[in-house]
């Protein structure tokens, strides 16, 4: 019977020891889980873009589980990597408390082609604080609205406002970009590129958390998205084949606790296909 008892002991010690692994930052010297790097190919790439990097972050919730030593953490590996552009994708504080604090940390990565963001779910009770705080910052904020990131328009950069208020006659504003152009679409949540066949070469979107506590990636209870698991977390394609990443985000919500969804930054690299 004692031996038993310590093979069920041993057995439970690598069950949660696998558990600590794979979930937060818990002993990471980043402040996140993992660097998540995604190599994106297409013929429609101008050249001038071609390897040009991309730097990812969503729902932070600061300071939730993401403490105030994380992010300056998260914040030195985003300068040690030296993207090219440093998107948000929104949810960011979890009182207006901590509106500058984040806001001046972020403000400290530069980047050639600068830092656009989109609002989240949770901005809507303090839209006009996070907004002033951005323009003073020089991030710019998209809301449905498209920008070029070079004068001839062959590459843009679109961000959604409100990707919840959806209906029948909803469109999304890359749907008056040239045909022609290669478009990155940032937007909180991965459910608007498939709800309203938002045209695009890449999505970047957040919003789930991945579920952030899943059993091995086997079954996962919350999964925030109306698609199940079809756009939880990593590379998906919607029905019109538009890629989409979602990103397991950084900070949690409700419950200050990952389980096998560590926090992430995401790391996209563009490549032109000849």
């Amino acid at each position: 019977m004692s031996l038993i008892k310590s093979i069920i002991a041993r057995m439970a010690a690598i069950f949660f020891a696998a558990i600590l692994f794979a979930s937060c930052a818990t002993l990471s010297t980043t402040g996140v889980g993992r660097i998540k790097r995604y190599k994106v190919m297409s013929e429609r790439l101008p050249q001038e873009f071609d390897g040009c990097q991309i730097a990812f972050i969503s729902d932070i919730h600061y300071p939730s589980k993401f403490t105030q030593k994380r992010l300056a953490r998260v914040v030195r590996k985003l300068r040690d990597l030296r993207p090219q552009m440093l998107l948000l994708g929104g949810d960011y504080v979890t009182a207006d408390d901590y509106i500058d604090e984040l806001f001046d940390s972020l403000a400290t990565v530069k980047s050639e082609y600068g830092t656009f963001a989109v609002l989240g779910n949770h901005e809507f009770s303090r839209r006009s604080a996070i907004e002033e705080a951005m323009s003073r910052r020089g991030i710019r904020l998209l809301k449905d609205e498209v920008h070029s990131l070079m004068s001839d328009g062959t590459i843009c950069i679109a961000g959604i406002a409100n990707p919840f208020k959806i209906d029948s006659t909803t469109v999304s504003p890359t749907a008056a970009v040239a045909d022609s152009a290669y478009t990155i679409l940032l937007v909180h949540t991965p459910d608007y590129a498939q709800a309203v066949n938002a045209p695009a070469d890449i999505v970047l979107s957040g919003h789930t958390h991945g579920g952030q506590v899943s059993l091995f990636g086997l079954y996962t209870p919350v999964k925030n998205t109306r698609y199940g698991t079809r756009f939880l977390r990593g590379m998906n394609s919607t029905d019109n084949g538009i890629s989409v990443i979602t990103t397991n985000g950084i900070g949690t919500s409700r419950r200050k606790i990952r389980i096998c969804v560590p926090s992430e930054i995401v790391l996209v690299t563009l490549h032109r296909a000849e």
